[in-house]
C-alpha cells in the first residue's frame, strides 16, 4: 500500500508541475481566484436559501440534507487531512510556487472540492435540470485549487468522491 501511495504521489507531483508550467499567468487571473472563492462556505448558504425560497412549494428537505451533509463533511475532511498529513505542493516541492497560501497545512482531501461535490450531489437531487451546472461548477472549483497550486489532482479526486458520497448519504438520511 505504501508503494502504491508513493507512486500516486509521484504522478501527482509531476502533473501539478506540468500543469503549472502550462497555465502560466492564467493561474494568477481573477477568474481562477473567483471560482475558488465560490467554493467557500458562505456561498453555499446563500445559494441554498435562494433556491429554497424560490421553490413552490417550499421544500425544506433540501436545506435539511445540506445541513446534515455539511455537519458531517467539515469534521470529516479535517480529520482525514490530519490522518493522511499530505503536505501541499508548495510545502513538498521547494521550487514550486503557489499563487495563494492555504489556510491549513495539509492537502488531502481538498475541502473546497469535497464541499462543492457535496453541494452538487444534493442540489442535483432537488434540481436535476441544472445537473451540468452543479457538477460543472464543482469540477471547476476543484480544478481552480490545482491551478492555484494548493492541491494535487489526487486531492481533488478524493474530495469529489468523498463529497459525492456524503451528499448521497445525506439524501438517504433525510428522505
Amino acid at each position: 500500500m505504501t508503494r502504491w501511495l508513493a507512486q500516486l504521489s509521484s504522478y501527482d507531483q509531476r502533473f501539478v508541475c506540468w500543469l503549472s508550467e502550462r497555465l502560466g499567468t492564467f493561474s494568477y487571473s481573477k477568474t481562477v481566484r473567483w471560482i475558488s472563492r465560490s467554493g467557500d462556505g458562505y456561498c453555499y448558504a446563500i445559494l441554498a436559501l435562494a433556491l429554497t425560497l424560490s421553490a413552490c412549494p417550499l421544500d425544506w428537505g433540501y436545506v435539511q440534507a445540506l445541513v446534515l451533509g455539511f455537519a458531517v463533511e467539515v469534521p470529516l475532511f479535517r480529520a482525514l487531512k490530519r490522518w493522511w498529513k499530505r503536505p501541499r505542493p508548495y510545502q513538498q516541492m521547494p521550487d514550486f510556487i503557489a499563487v495563494i497560501q492555504a489556510h491549513d497545512q495539509f492537502s488531502l482531501p481538498s475541502g473546497h472540492t469535497t464541499a462543492a461535490f457535496l453541494f452538487a450531489s444534493i442540489s442535483y437531487a432537488y434540481y436535476p435540470e441544472y445537473a451540468a451546472l452543479w457538477f460543472g461548477w464543482a469540477s471547476l472549483v476543484g480544478c481552480s485549487r490545482v491551478a492555484l497550486g494548493v492541491h494535487y489532482p489526487g486531492d481533488i479526486v478524493a474530495g469529489a468522491l468523498i463529497g459525492s458520497a456524503l451528499g448521497y448519504g445525506s439524501l438517504l438520511c433525510v428522505s
